[in-house]
């Protein structure tokens, strides 16, 4: 069902097996809660930044965030273009999915635009056919790692909290002289609490922050800098060997007129 960003809706609230909505969102920021459903989130334009407890998620254009049910989440959307939300009931019969976010192809892409425009109310015996091929979409859809764990040491608390703000994660050097603790404990908290070392972590970082920097409309050279790459070659180079794609095309699959 098509709504406006301000309108209210509660998916709870209704007893049909799924219900959906379609919208331009523009800004737009939830807040943390949770739905007694599972949730599907996709935009075909645009990105939308999920804050869970101690990660974070970014969903690119056309993918999507499956969340299930009871998952704590914050939703922040800056010019989110052909933004759909399907909510699942719980006792469907579907695949027991963890939280995850999955590529999103033309088939795929026809199933969630059907189910998010459909009437609230439609009778479940006409919902029935749709849901069987979202389950077997979903299933079969590649899975891809935009998530970003944090590390839960107090030790690290303060500076997680300038980072969690928009601070660049800095070397591993410097990180052990703000902590007050030798680079191999540093080392050792990050691969006990985010399952990667250090370097890698900051990687994930930089990258996530890059795609949501761009999506927010800043140059390539803007980014380059902000995050302390080189050289824009230098940036341009990071981005394609960790999405397969330059900056450019991003952008290109970021616009509205160029979705599905």
């Amino acid at each position: 069902m098509k709504i406006n960003q301000d309108d209210i809706f509660d998916p709870d609230g209704f007893n049909a097996p799924v219900v959906g909505i379609a919208s331009d969102m523009g800004v737009h920021d939830s807040g943390r809660h949770s739905h007694l459903r599972h949730q599907l989130l996709f935009s075909a334009a645009g990105s939308i930044t999920i804050e869970l407890e101690k990660t974070l998620c970014l969903l690119p254009p056309r993918r999507a965030a499956w969340l299930p049910a009871g998952t704590v989440h914050r939703a922040i959307m800056r010019g989110v273009l052909a933004y759909r939300s399907l909510y699942f009931s719980t006792i469907l019969q579907l695949p027991v999915l963890p939280l995850q976010i999955v590529e999103v192809n033309p088939l795929f892409f026809e199933v969630i635009e059907r189910m998010a425009s459909w009437p609230w109310e439609m009778p479940a015996e006409q919902q029935t056919s749709l849901i069987t091929v979202f389950s077997e979409e979903i299933q079969a859809a590649r899975r891809e790692n935009w998530t970003l764990r944090f590390p839960s040491d107090a030790r690290l608390g303060s500076w997680l909290d300038r980072v969690c703000m928009g601070e660049l994660p800095p070397r591993l050097s410097q990180v052990a002289r703000q902590v007050g603790a030798c680079e191999r404990t540093i080392s050792r908290i990050f691969i006990k609490d985010t399952g990667m070392n250090y370097q890698s972590w900051r990687q994930q970082w930089r990258l996530l922050k890059a795609m949501e920097m761009l999506s927010d409309g800043w140059m390539l050279s803007q980014v380059a800098q902000q995050l302390e790459f080189i050289s824009d070659s230098a940036f341009i180079a990071f981005f394609r060997r960790h999405t397969g794609m330059t900056p450019r095309h991003y952008l290109y699959e970021n616009t509205v007129e160029n979705r599905h």
